[in-house]
């Protein structure tokens, strides 16, 4: 099962607490200060790991505590320091802080890592005060608490090509055809509910990374359908295709479905909506009057249109090489 958003606390260890303590040695009535130091409290850290592809697991358990440090001893013994909590996190993961709102890191390459909590210093034992004027010193420095968040996370998936479109515009299919990948494919009206990501081979040497969102409709930004939420995961693409079904069965019209789809992705990011795009006419070439509609789409994009038909493989490997040289250029 996937999941791409999560919500959790993280509560790092507190310091241990200094104390006051003194030598107590046959023959020597005033024996000087020998009070250790508290351990450290241990840290929360997330690290990016590539074998972990979704936020599912973390998502289950809501709280993660690190240890505390101990107090520390006499003879001048420290403390034992706390164990930290170490949380694998998918690589795209973002770290925010859920009251603040502010990111703390962009978890984008493997190994990467935040402390998402900082452990307690801990405090000093009195042997820490001794001087030359103040010999028997009677004080120690509690420990420092660990730091306490709530953290937001969201997974931005990592790819290069993002496919957008209505439901049942042919995403998976396509998908499905040039990769790997087995997303859910049915002959009657039905979206993606989670993205889905293939390593698509072009030419003799390359590969894209290739993500299939769920569906787009009209009035997503109000919430309609999966609204945007998914949209994140092509954030870090290279280039979007818009897929536009133009069969006779098409709902909505081929022209009406890139307006549409073109107005949303504006609504959502006009970074997002600024990133270079292909636009593809799906299921092209399966009856005599395709090519009309797709000669129709062009002249309302005003550009060039892809045609492809994934059930027969007709312009696939055009719409990958056309795609692949916007990735790499």
């Amino acid at each position: 099962m996937f999941r791409d958003e999560a919500e959790i606390e993280v509560i790092a260890g507190d310091g241990g607490d200094g104390i006051v303590s003194f030598r107590r040695e046959k023959y020597v009535p005033k024996g000087g200060p020998d009070g250790g130091d508290g351990g450290d409290g241990g840290d929360v850290v997330l690290i990016a790991c590539t074998e972990v592809h979704s936020l599912l697991e973390l998502g289950r358990q809501y709280r993660y505590t690190a240890q505390h440090g101990t107090r520390g001893g006499s003879r001048n013994m420290s403390g034992r320091s706390g164990e930290g909590v170490e949380l694998r996190v998918p690589v795209g993961t973002v770290v925010k802080d859920a009251e603040r709102g502010n990111v703390l890191r962009d978890l984008d390459t493997p190994g990467a890592s935040v402390i998402a909590a900082l452990g307690g210093k801990g405090g000093k034992g009195n042997a820490r005060f001794a001087t030359a004027v103040r010999q028997v010193p009677r004080i120690a420095t509690p420990g420092i608490p660990g730091e306490h968040r709530r953290l937001k996370l969201e997974l931005k998936l990592f790819a290069e090509v993002g496919l957008l479109g209505f439901p049942n515009a042919g995403k998976s299919t396509f998908l499905s055809r040039v990769s790997a990948a087995r997303p859910k494919i049915a002959d009657y009206p039905f979206t993606t509910l989670v993205p889905q990501v293939g390593i698509v081979p072009v030419g003799d040497y390359d590969t894209l990374v290739m993500a299939d969102l769920p569906g787009l409709i009209e009035g997503a930004a109000e919430g309609a359908g999966l609204g945007h939420r998914f949209l994140r995961h092509v954030e870090r693409c290279k280039v979007l295709l818009h897929l536009i079904d133009v069969s006779s069965l098409a709902e909505p019209a081929p022209v009406e479905a890139f307006r549409i789809l073109d107005a949303e992705l504006a609504r959502y990011s006009p970074e997002l909506y600024a990133k270079p795009r292909l636009v593809v006419a799906t299921k092209a070439h399966e009856d005599d009057d395709s090519d009309a509609r797709v000669a129709e789409l062009a002249a309302a994009v005003g550009g060039r249109v892809l045609a492809m038909s994934s059930v027969l493989g007709l312009g696939v490997p055009e719409v990958l090489r056309a795609a692949r040289e916007i990735v790499r250029g």
